[in-house]
């Protein structure tokens, strides 16, 4: 039995679960942003099974997350980097990590903390904040349609 998928779902969320909803696919994105590029990187710190992890691979190129890149002779070996639309996953994994930082090992427990290579700082926790730059919580998003929507006697409602 396949996953669910959410094709007919209008929801930013829900369509970025169809991309890379699946926690293989996540830790090859993140394996991805640490320098892994060939097959058997990804293989060797995943462990993941050689047809899953071709199917998964397979997967991100065909959304546009990665490319494969010939290298050596044509056709004999690839690797995998992530495009513009890959790195832009990259707050998301820093905010899960953050999370189970918290919530599973709790701040002093934490495997590896996370910092700034140019200048040894730690991360800070990621936040969500509004254009004037205060920090919002769920309590306090609305949404609405588009500008073009909403001339059309859109109404404002809550986040869903």
């Amino acid at each position: 039995m396949g996953r669910k998928r959410f094709d007919e779902m209008p929801c930013a969320i829900a369509q970025t679960l169809n991309q890379v909803g699946d926690w293989w696919t996540l830790l090859i994105v993140r394996d991805a942003m640490k320098g892994a590029r060939r097959f058997s990187d990804f293989h060797e710190s995943t462990g993941i099974a050689k047809n899953i992890l071709t199917d998964r691979l397979n997967k991100l190129v065909e959304n546009g997350i990665m490319t494969r890149e010939e290298v050596g002779v044509r056709g004999q070996r690839q690797e995998y980097v992530l495009t513009d639309r890959g790195e832009a996953l990259f707050p998301i994994l820093i905010a899960m990590q953050q999370w189970g930082d918290q919530w599973i090992y709790g701040r002093e427990k934490q495997p590896v903390v996370l910092y700034d290579t140019r200048n040894g700082e730690e991360l800070t926790p990621m936040s969500v904040a509004n254009e004037s730059g205060d920090e919002v919580t769920h309590h306090f998003i609305g949404s609405r349609p588009q500008a073009d929507e909403a001339e059309d006697g859109g109404s404002v409602s809550q986040a869903g």
